[in-house]
């Protein structure tokens, strides 16, 4: 006889399990049908099946504008979330006004940890000294929780060059309850330059002086020809990830099913 938790069993089916059934189900068709689509028709497709419901998460990083300018040649008016964590570059933030003054992006929605949570957590601001992780969720994953409350679905940057642990990226996947559409995960880096070129699109000020990924500044270095993209990113720590793309404890414990256990990253 196959032996089975009990408790597991007798777990009672919540809502939230429902939602995330639903969302499996969705990720699945849309990757069976996306996979092979160019990303325009990937973010097309993706607007098209969820109108008001989605949002576009931008670093206004080092390869933004690729997207970012697909969007407004799409649609302009879409809610674009920019995660300004308090620790930013100053050129980021420059690069974010400007890139979004010019491709006519007009709902760029800035996300900021809130007040009293700095109070209490990080007074000093300087908690990325001493505990990274608690410092990512902080300024990153609490306030993109928050935001992304009232979506359905939401857009990454995300390519599978960027690194190792991106290497299996779906274009379409499941996140907890919602969809995430990563319209970039075929792309190489010619296919971006290309892009930039052909469109003239601005790079990140800080991309010329050895900047392939770029997060806060006190966890960003610049980083030698023959390393990983993102081998400048919490440099001398294992840490690979800010939080926001990394599966919940739920979903780790979760039974495997497909797209839910493959490597993922921002």
């Amino acid at each position: 006889m196959m032996a089975f938790d009990v408790s597991e069993a007798e777990r009672p089916v919540t809502a939230q399990d429902t939602a995330q059934d639903t969302a499996q189900d969705m990720a699945v068709s849309l990757e069976s049908s996306l996979r092979h689509q160019t990303p325009q028709r990937i973010l097309r497709a993706a607007l098209g099946a969820f109108g008001d419901r989605i949002a576009l998460v931008s670093s206004f990083g080092a390869e933004s504008a690729v997207l970012l300018h697909m969007l407004s040649q799409i649609a302009p008016d879409t809610p674009v979330l920019f995660l300004d964590t308090g620790m930013q570059f100053g050129q980021t933030l420059d690069y974010r006004k400007q890139l979004a003054e010019r491709l006519g992006l007009t709902d760029v929605r800035d996300l900021r940890p809130a007040f009293r949570d700095l109070a209490v957590t990080d007074p000093s601001g300087t908690l990325w000294k001493t505990d990274v992780d608690a410092c990512c969720r902080l300024r990153k994953v609490v306030p993109l929780e928050q935001a992304l409350e009232g979506f359905d679905a939401w857009i990454t940057g995300r390519k599978r060059f960027q690194a190792i642990t991106r290497a299996g990226l779906p274009v379409v996947e499941r996140n907890q309850d919602k969809i995430k559409v990563n319209p970039l995960a075929n792309w190489t880096k010619a296919d971006l330059d290309a892009y930039a070129a052909e469109h003239d699109l601005p790079p990140h000020p800080l991309v010329r002086f050895g900047y392939p990924s770029i997060g806060c500044w006190p966890c960003t270095r610049p980083v030698e020809n023959d390393e990983d993209a993102r081998a400048g990113r919490w440099a001398g720590s294992e840490k690979t990830e800010c939080g926001i793309h990394t599966p919940t404890a739920a979903e780790l414990n979760a039974p495997s099913r497909p797209f839910d256990d493959i490597g993922e990253g921002l």
